[in-house]
């Protein structure tokens, strides 16, 4: 049964040879076959399989069998396992409270689902009578509002399985109303952004009016008691449907019956009655007080209202829920939607808020009919249900500190449990049980030491921006000590750049000439090196040195013509050795151009040699000497710059 897991299966509209079929009557052979092998597992004989629904998107479908027990419906669940268990265990849980909600039929061995495909998979009653109530009759519309009321009643209490996902969204509010006011800022980069679209202006005329009320109703909803209302607990408020409706809610034996209870989580139960109160009034195209107040009466007969909580209705009413609904498609195809539907829906929305505000001035006025709840101060607002990003990061229930409480947030949450979190679009993550380390900021990125980077994973050093890595490189080259420059391979040494290279030279960190040798010679590196000719030792010596003369060089220093021997050497080439592989007597012209530059260099200098005056010596004559030269030979130090010429005077006086 694990062989096949189950993927949504919508990119098949793309194939040719299904575009005949509809894709919500139809699932793929391997699920079918999968759904035969999970009906094993139950007692019960099927007769015939009939394919009610299914979702494409998702992964997920419902039939209706027919057994020797009667009819029965067997659903897979698109969700992720853990999920499901919440809303499985929630669905039993209102049945054993007495609801009117299909039971759930156990397996052979005693369990309330199976997994199958990497999905969840359960059996339930099938109820054949049930009908949908009246949309346009209020009669219709309170019948559903009471079910309502008496499914949140029924629901209180509930406790999830262990080995279940936590689904919450108690928590959540200010953050839902924080994105979508964000949604709504986007929408305003797309118009500009897409300015020859047909609904592009349109849509700016009126982004101000929704934004403008979309600040106020947060600031009303920050002022209000929803604090103190959800430091109740979630067991306090019970469940809500999240997508409750005409389809959702039918009549039946006794009265509605409540079904697909898939996407239920913990929450403040007037949301299920506010989307079915905005959503029929966007279908009316006006708002209807007389309407309004029937639904919520009948609501508030099966599950009484407080003050504090019909306040929390009258906002979420308030907040444009609707226009955001209805234009959010914008952000995911902006120019076919601007260009095709989103006219129509914002002169259908517009003129559904002619009469809005009215409606709901008078409305507020009913929140006196109700009595105050009891909802005492807390010592501190739970900091985290309110920033969703740092709930999902947790995966944990905010803590409220009550007096008397100790308990404090920590970077680490110890449960074993596993949770689930709900995005506001109903998807929902997974966070294992046990430890769930915090995840660092840039900020602690930067300041990480050597030892700690070695410790980070592979996936975390890969979330580094490339500024951090270059940082990153460039303050463990700086690191870099002189056993690890002599490990250096002669690929690395190519790799240093120029700036590295000279710095390397001077503070003596390469341990031989050797590893300048198999970098590219270039004209700063090696200014004494002519293209095409030989090159002496004494000369390859001088690649890391640089002996330049300024316009008020001696008058005595002769360079010769490149390719000739010098006249002063005696016929010999100033490159190379001389037969016998002898070195080449020391050129009298050198000597004397190189003695007529170093005795200027002393006059200049004071008869100090000292590196400062050295400096001070060089700028006189204009001779720009690299004191590198000077620290890389030991003799150097040791007897000036004599012993020097001594030992590279050639090189260094034929270029005088």
């Amino acid at each position: 049964m694990e062989q096949y897991q189950i993927v949504p299966w919508d990119d098949l509209s793309s194939d040719e040879s299904m575009r005949s079929y509809n894709l919500e009557q139809y699932v793929p052979p391997e699920v079918e076959k999968l759904a035969y092998e999970v009906m094993k597992s139950y007692d019960m004989s099927v007769s015939g399989m009939t394919l009610i629904t299914s979702k494409p998107d998702k992964g997920g479908a419902i039939w209706r069998i027919e057994t020797n027990r009667g009819p029965r419906s067997l659903k897979v669940l698109h969700r992720t396992p853990q999920r499901s268990l919440f809303s499985v265990g929630a669905q039993e849980y209102v049945v054993s409270k007495g609801a009117r909600v299909p039971g759930i039929i156990l397996t052979k061995d005693g369990r309330n689902s199976v997994v199958a495909g990497g999905k969840l998979w359960i059996v339930t009653d099938w109820i054949d009578t049930l009908t949908p109530v009246m949309k346009i009759d209020l009669e219709g519309a309170r019948t559903l509002c009471h079910g309502l009321g008496e499914f949140h009643q029924w629901s209180k209490g509930y406790e999830p399985p262990a080995e279940a996902g936590k689904s919450s969204r108690i928590y959540k509010w200010e953050s839902q109303y924080q994105k979508i006011m964000t949604k709504i800022g986007w929408f305003r980069h797309i118009a500009n952004a897409y300015p020859n679209t047909e609904a592009s202006g349109h849509l700016l005329s009126v982004l101000d009016t929704f934004e403008g009320q979309a600040r106020d109703i947060l600031k009303r909803f920050q002022e209000s008691a929803y604090k103190r209302m959800v430091a109740k607990g979630e067991a306090h408020w019970g469940l809500a449907h999240q997508d409750y409706g005409w389809s959702n809610g039918q009549m039946g034996p006794g009265g509605i019956w409540v079904i697909d209870l898939d996407g239920v989580a913990f929450d403040l139960p007037i949301r299920d009655l506010r989307k079915i109160i905005t959503s029929t009034m966007d279908d009316m195209g006006a708002w209807d007080l007389e309407w309004i107040r029937g639904v919520i009466d009948a609501y508030h007969s099966a599950n009484p209202l407080d003050q504090e909580t019909f306040e929390l209705l009258w906002i979420d009413m308030a907040f444009p829920n609707e226009f955001y609904k209805h234009v959010k498609e914008v952000v995911f195809t902006p120019v076919e939607f601007m260009n095709t539907e989103l006219n129509a829906i914002l002169d259908r929305v517009v003129a559904t808020e002619t009469n809005k505000w009215d409606v709901l001035r008078e409305l507020e006025k009913d929140k006196t009919k109700y009595a105050a709840g009891d909802y005492p101060d807390v010592t501190a607002a739970p900091s985290g249900p309110y920033r969703y990003k740092d709930y999902a990061k947790e995966g944990a229930a905010p803590i409220v500190e009550i007096p008397g409480s100790k308990r404090k947030r920590k970077d680490k949450v110890k449960d074993d449990a596993i949770r689930i979190v709900l995005n506001p679009d109903g998807k929902a993550k997974i966070i294992p049980g046990g430890e769930t380390p915090r995840k660092l900021s840039k900020k602690e990125k930067k300041k990480l030491s050597k030892k700690e980077l070695k410790k980070l994973s592979k996936k975390e050093l890969k979330k580094l921006t490339k500024k951090e890595e270059e940082k990153l490189i460039k303050k463990e080259e700086k690191k870099l000590s002189k056993k690890e420059l002599k490990k250096l391979s002669k690929k690395e040494l190519k790799k240093l750049s120029k700036k590295e290279l000279r710095k390397l030279q001077r503070s003596e960190q390469l341990p031989s000439q050797e590893g300048l040798a198999v970098r590219k010679p270039e004209k700063a590196v090696s200014p004494l090196r002519q293209p095409g000719k030989a090159v002496s030792p004494e000369r390859e010596r001088m690649k890391r040195y640089k002996y330049r003369t300024g316009p008020a060089s001696s008058p005595a220093a002769g360079k010769p013509k490149s390719g000739k021997p010098s006249a002063a050497s005696g016929g010999q080439k100033s490159r190379g050795t001389a037969a016998g592989g002898q070195p080449p007597k020391r050129s009298t012209s050198a000597s004397k151009s190189g003695a007529a530059v170093r005795d200027s260099l002393k006059k200049a200098a004071g008869g100090s040699r000292t590196r400062s005056a050295w400096n001070k010596g060089k700028k006189k004559v204009g001779v720009k000497l690299y004191l590198s030269a000077y620290r890389d030979s030991k003799s150097a130090r040791r007897t000036g710059l004599e012993h020097f010429d001594d030992l590279h005077g050639e090189a260094a006086g034929t270029e005088y």
